[in-house]
């Protein structure tokens, strides 16, 4: 393996603003910002748009299309009538 070429795998905290949501890992991911963690050491932090914490997936505010419904509706509304052309 060539030496010197792979970025830096170090702990890295990415954080939820939205959810108030943060976790500690290892990355290669960077940032200039920092933020004492609560082992009381200070690690790079990452802000993210979408965590589990708030993506409806994981929290169980997804909707569910209902697309047999839709069909069945739209066929009571146009699908009976009889078309001359």
């Amino acid at each position: 393996m060539r030496q010197d070429i792979h970025p830096e795998y170090r702990p890295v905290v990415f954080r939820d603003r939205v959810a108030g949501f943060a976790f500690l890992t290892r990355s290669t991911a960077t940032s200039d910002r920092t933020i004492e963690w609560e082992d009381g050491n200070t690690y790079p932090v990452v802000d993210v748009e979408i965590s589990s914490a708030s993506h409806p997936f994981y929290t169980g505010r997804s909707h569910v299309v209902d697309t047999a419904g839709r069909v069945e509706r739209f066929n009571r509304r146009y699908g009976g009538r009889d078309r001359d052309h």
